[in-house]
């Protein structure tokens, strides 16, 4: 009689422990979906925002580096509406898992981008005479935490679960 209470503790145990491990798996996908999907809204958001003069606080920063990686070429509402484009393209495929380790990529790069204030006007980014960042400068260090968990969600996807285009 003993032995099978102990077997029978051991198997219910054995199965608790296949749950739990199934679960976590679980959990551990659905993250990783919601911070795609979040990162997907902001994009969408901000993308969203910059079709339309002066609603995005972000416009004049913006439109300036954009002028300046191109030499002048690209530059007013021109720069802001591609911007808002490839932001609205990006934060689209995001939340609709389409092309997700491309878009991933795409995203990455435009996060990089938005570092180039730090080299073209220190004198926004930093203060000077307190030797400490301005608000621009936090507000673009914080592009660390999103360009982080690009980083790991791009690690953590398989090619084979995104969605492909074919044109």
């Amino acid at each position: 009689m003993h032995g099978s209470i102990i077997g029978f503790y051991q198997s219910f145990s054995l199965a608790n422990k296949k749950k739990t491990v199934i679960e976590s798996l679980k959990l551990s996908i659905k993250k990783i979906n919601w911070l795609q999907y979040s990162i997907g809204f902001v994009y969408l958001l901000f993308g969203v925002l910059k079709f339309f003069p002066h609603l995005s606080p972000a416009e004049d920063l913006a439109e300036m580096t954009i002028r300046k990686m191109t030499f002048g070429i690209i530059q007013g509402r021109l720069s802001l509406t591609l911007l808002a484009l490839l932001e609205t393209w990006i934060g689209m495929f995001l939340i609709l898992n389409i092309q997700t380790k491309l878009i991933i990529k795409v995203a990455i790069a435009h996060m990089v981008c938005t570092f180039f204030p730090f080299f073209f006007d220190p004198e926004l980014t930093f203060n000077l005479s307190s030797k400490s960042l301005s608000m621009v400068g936090q507000y673009i260090l914080k592009n660390i935490i999103i360009i982080s968990t690009l980083l790991n969600l791009y690690a953590s996807i398989p090619m084979q679960n995104t969605k492909k285009i074919h044109f």
